[in-house]
């Protein structure tokens, strides 16, 4: 009676086939916003890129959602453009139906129902939400992938999050500090300390780059701006 090794050796063993499936890519990005009293400032890089290839230098990656809200989202890029659409559909039908645009808070519930919805098989996208709530008052909502939503004053996330949000602890949180004063944050010194975060992560992060697109959101619109990054 013949062993089973002799009955099939070891190369005509019939073996398991590995197929894998990737459905997400990672295009890089990094965001930064900050809420003060009467504003928010959101920024977001314009490099659109993998591995070590760039796609784009010129890609803005902040939607503005309505006149005082600002999603700011990076990531995997195809999944970006689907949430920003459905989103943007949904808000229209909100505004079609109540004859008002959804307000920054209702806005960022939304976003969190719409990707806890989606928690089997997730968006991958790092979103942040900028903008001003009922009181006229800044407000950023951050999300981690399935819809955990949560409110402060100032948040950094995508490629760089990592990296930035230790800097804006510092500067805007005051973390562990002592004989510091807590005081709100003027407008213009979150908007430089915005470009001074963003040159640090350009340093470091090669999917941070080329430019950053700047919105500031207050009672009487929505600003733009642009500053220029190192390009390599």
């Amino acid at each position: 009676m013949l062993s089973v090794s002799e009955n099939f050796p070891e190369y005509a063993v019939p073996g398991a086939k590995q197929v894998r499936f990737e459905p997400y890519a990672d295009n890089g990005g990094s965001i930064v916003a900050i809420a003060g009293d009467d504003y928010a400032v959101i920024g977001a890089d314009t490099r659109l890129s993998t591995g070590f290839s760039i796609y784009t230098r010129e890609q803005k990656k902040l939607f503005k959602l309505s006149e005082g809200t600002v999603l700011g989202a990076t990531g995997c890029w195809c999944d970006t453009l689907t949430l920003t659409r459905l989103l943007q559909a949904r808000m229209q039908m909100y505004e079609h139906e109540h004859n008002k645009s959804m307000s920054t808070p209702a806005v960022a519930q939304m976003l969190s129902t719409m990707l806890y919805y989606k928690r089997f098989f997730p968006y991958y996208v790092s979103n942040i939400l900028a903008g001003l709530d009922a009181e006229g008052k800044g407000c950023v909502y951050s999300y981690d992938p399935i819809g955990h939503c949560e409110r402060s004053n100032y948040r950094a996330g995508g490629s760089a999050g990592a990296q930035l949000q230790p800097l804006l602890d510092n500067q805007i949180g005051l973390k562990n500090m002592q004989n510091v004063t807590v005081a709100p944050i003027p407008r213009e010194k979150a908007l430089a300390l915005l470009k001074d975060v963003f040159i640090s992560a350009a340093e470091r992060d090669i999917y941070t780059g080329d430019s950053i697109y700047i919105l500031i959101i207050t009672a009487n619109g929505i600003q733009e701006e642009k500053f220029e990054l190192r390009k390599d």
